[in-house]
């Protein structure tokens, strides 16, 4: 079965995940956030606080509404400001696409998908817990597993490579690439579109 997101006429809204805050602005863990900045580029918007617990800009992407969401809590409760942030502007879980890193991907690997499990991501076991459901939108960037026997939780809130960082505004425009597909064409569009790079 094919999952598209609601109709033209419905506001999807956009979560990035990441950690707040300076310190945590350049990790692997944050790509999520790049994404989105990428996206608010684009749409011409700029984030401002919201009382649902994110920083939120709105605007319209592939000619859609969209709100742009990045939570303002640790990335192990995102889930509260994301189900905060879903009631205020009334969209349910299948209009939420959620972009978040991922350790099982080579880097710079773009894969969509509906639903499915966290797989240790905590901000997706978050997200799930306070929606009731996993049946979500996930654009998931890959970041690749951490080398030798370094820790993954260590990994994800390191900065990226300098080899990475050469690549890293190409691959997070790829990514705000197929968010836009995503929205505009639908998920197996995007998939046939970005899952053979």
């Amino acid at each position: 079965m094919t999952h598209d997101l609601p109709g033209a006429g419905e506001q999807v809204l956009l979560v990035g995940l990441g950690n707040p805050g300076p310190r945590y602005a350049g990790n692997r863990h944050n790509v999520g956030f790049l994404v989105l900045d990428e996206i608010a580029d684009r749409i011409g918007g700029r984030f401002k606080a919201h009382k649902g617990g994110a920083e939120v800009c709105e605007g319209r992407l592939a000619g859609r509404r969209v709100v742009l969401a990045k939570p303002r809590s640790f990335m192990n409760l995102s889930g509260g400001p994301v189900s905060g942030t879903a009631r205020f502007f009334k969209i349910g879980p299948e209009g939420i696409v959620v972009i978040h890193d991922e350790l099982d991907l080579p880097y710079g690997a773009i894969r969509l998908k509906f639903g499915g499990g966290a797989g240790g991501h905590n901000g997706l076991r978050s997200i799930t817990k306070s929606l009731g459901t996993q049946d979500y939108f996930r654009v998931r960037f890959g970041i690749d597993r951490p080398p030798g026997r370094m820790d993954p939780a260590d990994y994800v809130l390191k900065d990226f490579s300098t080899p990475e960082r050469r690549e890293l505004a190409l691959n997070i425009g790829l990514c705000a690439d197929a968010v836009e597909t995503l929205i505009d064409k639908g998920l197996t569009a995007a998939q046939n579109a970005f899952h053979g790079r």
